[in-house]
């Protein structure tokens, strides 16, 4: 156990030194361009297809059609809040798919029972139309709204009367623009046709830790410094509550669990 945790230590260091810092200093600079980066995103490409499978198929895109919402943008906020876990429930009380906080959010968007958050389609239901009323509060700037989404419209105007909006829900409106990437990656405009961008069935995949920081920067840095050393490694990093980033190793089977295993061991990285 002492040797694995040197390993991972020493890893840790180089990436910090080396190739991480200048990752960590990327994150930290994508987030002046977000507002810029979504405004693109509602212009150009919110009617693009996912090519990603997801789970609850019906509910997401009743939601989004509901409330005049992109389907990537509800699915990008569902797979960075919760993994798309209908069982989902933070340290902050906020819970299901699209981790709705409870009682406050909850009430205002006219839940009144706790146990109605775990119902995947009541869930996506209320966090599509919260979004949609952050959207036009911000006067369609998604970069506020999904800000306000994580901080609370509340804070976040505060904030904007005292001149910008804190560090950590700029960080968010990246860390959802992540997701949406994971999604949409390699999409193209649909055609009209049955077949195009047409996901694969979705498989619920399970996760197991790699390691955790109390920074999303590093947390972030971390995951891509993976990314380039082991490109084929089914990764992945979330918020799992307050100052909790993981790193984590996604599989569905022992079969790719045991393959991910050994390409971690020759990074030094040993999970149990």
């Amino acid at each position: 156990m002492k040797s694995s945790w040197s390993y991972v230590k020493l890893i840790i260091c180089f990436f910090l030194l080396g190739d991480g810092q200048s990752a960590i200093s990327a994150v930290r600079n994508h987030t002046a361009d977000l507002e810029a980066a979504w405004k693109h995103y509602l212009t150009v490409d919110a009617h693009k297809n996912p090519t990603k499978p997801f789970p609850f198929k019906r509910c997401f895109k009743s939601a989004a059609q509901e409330h005049d919402l992109p389907l990537s943008l509800i699915l990008a906020v569902a797979r960075g809040e919760s993994g798309f876990n209908p069982n989902a429930k933070s340290d902050r009380n906020c819970h299901g798919l699209m981790q709705i906080l409870w009682p406050e959010t909850a009430k205002h968007l006219g839940l009144y029972r706790l146990s109605v958050l775990y119902d995947p389609c009541t869930n996506i239901r209320a966090g599509a139309k919260y979004l949609r009323e952050l959207l036009d509060h911000y006067h369609q700037n998604l970069h506020l709204a999904l800000a306000a989404y994580n901080y609370g419209p509340n804070r976040i105007d505060n904030a904007l009367r005292s001149g910008d909006i804190p560090a950590g829900a700029k960080w968010y409106s990246g860390y959802i623009y992540h997701h949406l990437g994971k999604l949409m990656h390699g999409t193209a405009v649909s055609n009209g046709s049955a077949a195009a961008n047409k996901p694969s069935s979705y498989i619920r995949q399970k996760r197991i830790p790699i390691i955790t920081f109390s920074s999303p920067f590093r947390a972030a840095g971390f995951y891509e410094h993976l990314r380039k050393q082991a490109p084929d490694l089914n990764i992945e990093w979330y918020r799992q509550g307050a100052r909790r980033y993981q790193v984590v190793l996604r599989y569905t089977d022992k079969q790719s669990l045991k393959i991910s295993k050994i390409k971690l061991r020759r990074l030094g990285l040993r999970l149990k």
